[in-house]
């Protein structure tokens, strides 16, 4: 038997983020088509993406929708209003304010994303083994299968849900910046690391902060023109958002870079770039989140360097040039 619906703060914080992320888009999510990196596509491009992004926000009875599309897409693709209700203990009311909390006009429509997506993902041979316990006797090809189909699709994923118009401004405000302060924890760290190495051969003036106090010295030197950009899969690391929030209390451009829009980290800084993760056994969510981390931030990377073309050229000659010598010599 369902049970009684209590989802109204829910259902607010949800569309609230709906509305938000369309209109940085320049669409709003009830319109025929939408438009993301550059390409005319439906609406259902992407909805296991963006179920799994909006599933924090949801509360009791969405949330119990959410998981049941998650747990099995084909055979949400496949069930009937009533049927999906009944399976995630709710009420056909709630599916219906599930399908628009999500972009969708109706039941139908949902359907049909759903079952666009499951079908490209099998003829793309992204399905392979996603959502299948690796089991202590799996041979390694089967394992990396796996690996690969989950890591494919959280491209995928991350590329459906990223805002080029968010990337554009970062690449922006990174080009011109006096100072770039890089903020992370833990394998958000290493993320943070690898993009400091990027920009600094460019000639950008970049750090990346790992201790806190070192870091939040850093951040209280922050002026307005600097760029600090936080990393964390969760958007709830506090280390990280202490260390944002110091830079944006003394003026820099805030980024954020994390698989939820309305984490803390997200809503505290100005530009928010989104990434996606499909998760395996021993690679959790913050593990399988590095690769798609690593994606994006490659994305910001060349995007800043289109912007100082002639400086970062001038750069990679130099810097190669110095490190000529160090390579071990070749047979002639």
């Amino acid at each position: 038997m369902a049970e009684p619906e209590m989802d109204g703060i829910a259902w607010s914080a949800t569309a609230d983020s709906l509305v938000r992320g369309a209109a940085r888009n320049g669409n709003d999510h009830g319109s025929e088509r939408i438009i993301t990196n550059g390409v005319n596509h439906s609406p259902a491009d992407g909805v296991l993406a963006r179920v799994r992004t909006l599933l924090p926000d949801f509360t009791g009875a969405l949330q119990r929708v959410a998981e049941q599309v998650l747990a099995d897409p084909a055979a949400a693709s496949r069930a009937t209003i009533v049927e999906l209700a009944e399976r995630s203990g709710t009420s056909p009311a709630t599916i219906t304010r599930f399908c628009r909390a999500v972009g969708f006009d109706g039941y139908a429509d949902l359907r049909l994303g759903i079952a666009s997506e499951t079908g490209r993902a099998r003829s793309a041979g992204w399905t392979v083994d996603i959502g299948r316990e690796i089991q202590p006797e799996d041979p390694l090809e089967r394992v990396l299968g796996q690996i690969m189909a989950a890591d494919t699709r959280a491209m995928h994923d991350t590329a459906t849900l990223l805002d080029l118009g968010e990337v554009e401004r970062a690449a922006g405000a990174i080009a011109v910046a006096p100072r770039v302060n890089i903020f992370g924890a833990s394998g958000s760290a290493l993320v943070g690391e690898e993009m400091q190495f990027s920009l600094h051969r460019i000639g950008i003036p970049v750090w990346a902060w790992t201790d806190v106090h070192n870091g939040l010295a850093s951040a209280a030197l922050s002026r307005p023109g600097d760029v600090a950009l936080g990393i964390s899969h969760s958007g709830e690391t506090g280390e990280t958002i202490e260390l944002l929030a110091e830079a944006n209390s003394r003026g820099a451009t805030t980024i954020a870079l994390t698989s939820f829009p309305r984490s803390p980290l997200a809503e505290l800084a100005d530009i928010v770039l989104l990434t996606a993760t499909q998760a395996t056994t021993f690679r959790p969510d913050a593990l399988s989140a590095r690769h798609p981390q690593l994606v994006v931030l490659d994305l910001l990377y060349v995007a800043v360097a289109q912007r100082t073309h002639e400086r970062s050229h001038a750069a990679f000659q130099r810097t190669a040039q110095a490190v000529h010598g160090h390579k071990a010599a070749k047979d002639s």
